[in-house]
């Protein structure tokens, strides 16, 4: 008998399936230790020794472990086939140490969860690798290291800054950079020529001003409306034939297989999933055993595999449609290091059509399975057609391009999305021959701007790092998931864009650690991990070497004041702070009592504005990002109109601008207010709008289930709909005006089928009927496995009693046990609270005389060592920037 330890109770439950009786599979639930978050857990000053803690939660699974080890004599560890999970199955090993002293343990690894995967794995059991064990520790050290020695100083000297990850950092550099990018972009305008032209037969098709006055086109040389004018007179002017038609066959080959990045690329571009969503959804599909392994930046496929996908192609599609040899995939991506296969069905002959997932499991399943036929099959073929049309005199010329597909390939079954609107395939175009004229239409000139670089989603974001070799396929959607939590990137239609916060982080970094946000370096470091797994460099070298650096950059901060810092950001920001003014007036000059300068502020609450100088004699201030100038003041107390006789005002105030109505009075100190959304410019804000955004929540109706109200409005984390205690979010602003009953139930079915988050509700597995005292009596799903739930009693189900099958007369026992221990705890809980008698005084009275030493603890260190120590506010990001969520 031997004891199997996956990571998850899902993956447990299906790879128990395939191993039979002989083996016990139980759940980690994800690691099981992790560095406490205090100082010291790496202790730099002793070879980097590194303090782990078992949590309170790991705790009972590790019990369940060493009890299946009572009567079982091997121990295999099965977690994932990545880094990750290595450093799982050694914590394991190392936390259940004093139970498997003569115990076997061994280690197996498999890259997709189906019965022959496993089956071989077994055959083939190894011990822990320690090399990607080291390259772990390593990562998990420095993310410690600078998260929880960065963070304090960002929380010391920049108010209103949450923390700092070595990654993420450099990551929000990213988008903060490419929004200045825009911000200093200068619009360029052109012209462009264009005609409508119809061949002999009386077929149309339109070609584009190529050539005027005899010299070829560069692209701003039609500058102005003039020039595109007597472009136009050029070319109707003269009459045409055409000059030349040039076809050429043109072949294109397919995608390779998705790995992790590639796939999160794709599912944000045809679905507008964001990465944490498809590596959850993506999940899903491997413990059930439909898809092969999900983190990775592999993109090769096992032979089998192949050979499957090409009997599928051929069944489905026919022979034409299977090439000659198979294909094969190596990695071009910078730093590629994971060993294992892209991600792919298990079974090809598995279509979508076939499975029954959630919703967003069928579309990724579909997705990869897609990817993956078209992967193996043969090329499209096309014929690409140029002809040039040009006057007698070739002063005048004109380009058709067009594009025919003879073959359609591998596109008959999947072309990749895009992430811009260009499409340079062109039209089919008509039969033409040279020498024979081209009768002239419509000739129209077209205005054309040069646009900025677009801002960030999330599947270029990841590209650009995976380019720059920044982050691993298990970090990436974490990554991004943390710059949004924390406040510093917000998404808009799918857009990344930095907040405020965002900015004075990457500017502070920028300037007094710069080197710790550079993509070489980041990309460098890690190189060096890399090579640790590899097992050509030492761990602990890695670590000395960087905290050498790491520790003198925080000594050289300590000494910095507040004041200088803010000067400094303010400095560097300016640009994005103070934009020029229409009037060409000085933008630092206070725009209400034309005397003051502006600068950057931080307020008691924490957070930065922009403030005038002269205070107290002016209070004027604004955030940072708002209209800048005399707009914030004409639109500062704009009456929009009325309603029941108040007045509707736009107010700009330090946290941005709002909707106010009416005025505060002794019977109305407070009047009702409504911030306006970041997607609403606050110019645009009539009303209409703000009528709107006063009368929030908005009732939609009655529920058609239960007749209980369904509502919209906008709260903290973005537009939502409400159903009792459900909260479903909402795609935009403009939804919770505008969505119906229909839509909104269809909108909070899919939010309980997904199971609960914040503020949903669980649905229950089965109704077992009513509590002999009264009360329903449900299986509800949890965290940890399914459970009875009787008003407020849960009690947890035996793994051998089956959720679906559970009776009412078998769930009673179990509450009964449950209830009576909830009344012996009661009596103890109430005596250690109880304050009354004498005795207890003091002891109060000495845990009060302990507020001095904590005070003491959060003032401001002088050396590079001290500023390590714990301030009181927050936690420290000290976690790893990989954050692998192991859902359960």
């Amino acid at each position: 008998m031997a004891v199997v330890v996956v990571e998850s109770p899902a993956k447990a439950k299906t790879i128990n399936k395939y191993l039979g009786s002989n083996y016990t599979v139980l759940a980690s639930f994800g690691h099981v230790r992790d560095l406490p978050a205090k100082d010291g857990s790496v202790d730099t000053d002793h070879d980097f020794d590194m303090k782990w803690e078992v949590s309170p939660d790991s705790k009972k699974h590790l019990k369940a472990i060493s009890d299946a080890l009572a009567s079982d004599d091997e121990l295999i560890l099965a977690t994932d086939p990545d880094r990750e999970g290595e450093a799982i199955s050694w914590h394991l090993e190392q936390a259940l140490a004093s139970k498997i002293k003569s115990k076997k343990v061994s280690r197996v690894t498999f890259n997709a969860i189906t019965k022959s995967a496993i089956t071989e794995a077994m055959k083939h059991p190894r011990q822990v690798d320690e090399a990607l064990v080291d390259a772990y520790l390593a990562r998990r050290a420095l993310d410690y290291l600078v998260g929880f020695n960065l963070s304090p100083v960002l929380w010391r000297k920049l108010p209103g800054a949450r923390s700092a990850g070595r990654v993420q950092s450099v990551c929000l550099r990213l988008v903060v950079e490419r929004e200045m990018e825009i911000e200093a972009f200068h619009a360029r305008e052109y012209w462009t020529v264009s005609a409508v032209l119809v061949s002999p037969r009386g077929q149309e098709y339109t070609a584009r001003l190529t050539v005027l006055g005899g010299r070829k086109l560069d692209k701003f040389d039609i500058a102005t409306a003039t020039d595109a004018e007597m472009a136009v007179q050029a070319v109707t002017s003269r009459d045409l034939t055409v000059k030349s038609v040039e076809a050429k066959p043109a072949t294109r080959n397919p995608y390779p297989p998705f790995m992790t990045s590639t796939l999160q690329q794709e599912a944000s571009r045809k679905y507008g999933m964001g990465a944490k969503a498809t590596m959850q959804a993506a999940q899903r599909l491997y413990e059930a055993g439909y898809i092969t392994y999900m983190r990775t930046d592999g993109i090769d496929m096992a032979p089998e595999a192949i050979a499957a996908a090409r009997s599928e192609i051929a069944s489905r599609f026919g022979d034409r449609y299977v090439p000659a040899s198979p294909r094969i995939y190596k990695n071009k991506a910078k730093n590629a290091q994971e060993a294992h296969e892209c991600i792919r069905p298990t079974d090809m002959s598995l279509s979508p059509d076939r499975l029954k997932v959630s919703d967003d499991q069928a579309r990724l399943y579909e997705l990869i399975w897609k990817r993956t036929i078209a992967s193996q099959m043969a090329g499209a073929v096309m014929e690409r057609t140029t002809v040039d049309i040009a006057s007698k005199d070739m002063q005048v010329e004109l380009r058709a391009t067009g594009q025919v597909i003879t073959f359609d390939g591998f596109l008959k079954v999947y072309d990749q999305g895009r992430d811009d609107d260009d499409d340079d395939d062109g039209a089919r175009l008509p039969q033409l021959m040279q020498g024979e004229p081209a009768q002239k239409k419509t000739i129209e000139p077209e205005q054309h701007f040069t646009q900025p670089p677009p801002r960030y989603t999330e599947a270029t974001l990841v590209k650009r790092m995976e380019e720059l070799g920044i982050g691993r396929p298990s970090t990436y959607a974490s990554i991004l998931t943390t710059i949004v939590d924390r406040g510093y990137v917000r998404k808009d239609k799918n857009r990344l864009i930095p907040e405020d916060t965002g900015r004075l982080v990457t500017a502070f970094l920028s300037n007094y650690f710069r080197r710790y946000v550079e993509y070489d370096f980041t990309a460098d470091l890690e190189e060096q991990l890399d090579d640790i797994s590899a097992g050509s460099r030492d761990y602990k070298d890695v670590l000395a070497r960087f905290w050498r650096a790491f520790s003198e950059a925080l000594g050289e901060t300590s000494e910095l004041r507040i004041s200088d810092v803010l000067d400094k950001i303010d400095e560097v920001l300016a640009p994005h702070l103070y934009p020029p003014r229409a009037d060409g007036s000085d933008p630092r000059i206070c725009p209400v009592c034309h005397q003051g300068r502006l600068h950057l502020k931080t307020a008691r609450s924490g957070g930065a504005f922009i403030g005038c100088g002269n205070y107290p004699e002016c209070r004027y201030t604004r955030p940072i990002s708002s209209p800048e100038g005399e707009e914030a003041s004409a639109l500062d107390g704009k009456v929009l109109g009325q309603d029941e006789g108040l007045d509707v005002t736009l107010r700009v105030g330090r946290f941005g601008p709002y909707v106010q109505k009416g005025e505060p009075t002794e019977d109305m100190p407070k009047p009702p207010r409504a911030s306006i959304p970041k997607a609403w410019p606050p110019e645009t804000v009539d009303l209409e709008k703000a009528l709107a955004l006063l009368n929030l929540p908005r009732q939609i109706g009655m529920h058609p289930e239960d007749g209980t109200p369904v509502e919209t409005s906008i709260g903290r984390f973005g537009p939502y709909v409400k159903h009792n205690s459900t909260y479903a979010n909402l795609a935009s602003v403009d939804e919770v005006f505008e969505i119906g009953m229909n839509r909104a139930v269809e909108v909070l079915a899919q939010k309980l089928a997904r199971g609960p988050g914040r503020g949903a509700a669980a649905k229950p597995l089965k109704e077992l009927g009513e509590h002999p005292d009264g009360g329903p009596v449900q299986v509800m799903p949890g965290r940890y496995g399914p459970y009875v739930k009787w008003g407020k009693i849960n009690a947890t189900l035996p793994k051998e009693m089956d959720p679906e099958a559970v009776t009412l007369e078998e769930a009673l026992p179990l509450i009964a046990a449950k209830a009576g221990k909830k009344s012996t705890r009661k009596p103890a809980a109430k005596k250690a609270a109880a304050p009354k008698t004498a005795t207890k005084k003091p002891p109060a009275k000495k845990a009060a005389t302990k507020k001095p030493a904590a005070k003491k603890a959060t003032a401001p260190k002088t050396t590079a060592k001290k500023a390590a120590s714990k301030p009181a506010k927050g936690t420290p990001d000290n976690g790893p920037d990989n954050g692998d969520v192991i859902e359960g």
